[in-house]
This record gives structure tokens, C-alpha cells and sequence, in this order.
């Protein structure tokens, strides 16, 4: 009987060193189980606050983009009004060339009496106030005759054989180029050597 009871308890023993073995066991799959399911489940506010940190994300980029769009329409405004400053008198010198030019070509007469020479003295006066308006104003005669042809001053309607100018140089000029400050509003037409 002392034998019978001494397997049976180290039966009994054995099966409590395997119960507990399996059991500790059990518990360290159990903690890895949870600790899986842990950083498998995202919390509810975890989500939440993904979602508020990618829509703030997203209105900040849009702001930037905003504000990137009005400094440049700023910018665009205020070179506009530099530039109809600038070129404020444009349209109204372009509208007075033509009477610019009949003066010289009126000016170009010779007197033949007195009457004659009496009105040509009044309109050299008028062109002379109108011709400093207009410098006043920003425009320039383009310097045409001995100058090298430039197809930005000069618009050349002929060409010549003339050994007496360089080839490409600007011979006659049969009507004056103007420059508003930096801009032409009108090119010398010219005749040019080849």
C-alpha cells in the first residue's frame, strides 16, 4: 500500500508540474494573444484623431496655397498699375504722331513772302511746345541715319548698294521711330545699305 500511494503521488505531483507547466504556458500565449490583439485593435479615438490630424494637414496646405496665390495676384496688381503709370501717355502720343509728323513735313516748306513766312514761324512754335509736351512726357527719337539696323528701332521698307556707308547701316530715313521711356511705339522706316 505504501507503494500504491507513492505513485500515486508522484502521479499526482507529475500531473500538477505538467498542469502548472501547461497552465503557465497557457497564460504566456494568453498575455501574447492580448498584446497581439492590442496592437491589432486601434482604439476608436486613435482613429479620430488620424483623421483631425489629416484634415488639419490638408487646411494648412490649402491656406499656404491661398495665401501663395494672393501675395502673387498682389504682386501681378501692382506691376499692372507700375506699367499703366509708366505707359500712361501711350495712346494719346500714338494719337499724336501724325500731327507730329505733318508739322515737320509742313516746316519743310520754303517760304515765298512774308504772310507765308509768318505762319510757318507760329507752327514751328507749335510744334516745338507739342515736341516738349511729348519729351516731358517720356518720348524719344530714335536715332536712325550712320546707326547700324536694329529690326527692334528700325522698320526698313528698302535696301541700297552704297559704298559709302558700311553694309547693314541705316542710309535714309523717311519717317521718325519713337520710344515711350523703354518701349517703341513706333519704328524708324528706313532705307539700309546691304
Amino acid at each position: 500500500m505504501a507503494e500504491e500511494k507513492s505513485t500515486l503521488n508522484e502521479e499526482l505531483h507529475s500531473s500538477t508540474e505538467t498542469d502548472a507547466s501547461s497552465e503557465g504556458i497557457e497564460e504566456v500565449f494568453a498575455e501574447t494573444e492580448v498584446v497581439t490583439e492590442d496592437h491589432v485593435e486601434t482604439n476608436p479615438g486613435d482613429i479620430r484623431i488620424q483623421e483631425l490630424e489629416a484634415k488639419l494637414q490638408e487646411a494648412e496646405n490649402r491656406y499656404l496655397r491661398l495665401q501663395a496665390d494672393f501675395d502673387n495676384s498682389r504682386r501681378r496688381a501692382r506691376i499692372d498699375l507700375e506699367a499703366a503709370q509708366k505707359y500712361r501717355a501711350q495712346s494719346l502720343i500714338t494719337n499724336l504722331l501724325p500731327a507730329l509728323d505733318n508739322f515737320e513735313r509742313a516746316l519743310q516748306i520754303e517760304p515765298d513772302n512774308e504772310q507765308t513766312k509768318g505762319l510757318l514761324q507760329g507752327m514751328d512754335m507749335v510744334y516745338r511746345n507739342l515736341s516738349e509736351a511729348l519729351k516731358s512726357e517720356g518720348l524719344e527719337t530714335i536715332e536712325a541715319v550712320g546707326n547700324p539696323f536694329d529690326p527692334h528701332m528700325h522698320q526698313a521698307v528698302m535696301q541700297v548698294e552704297d559704298p559709302s556707308f558700311e553694309s547693314n547701316v541705316v542710309v535714309e530715313e523717311f519717317q521718325k521711330g519713337y520710344k515711350l521711356k523703354d518701349k517703341v511705339i513706333r519704328p524708324a522706316m528706313v532705307k539700309v545699305n546691304q
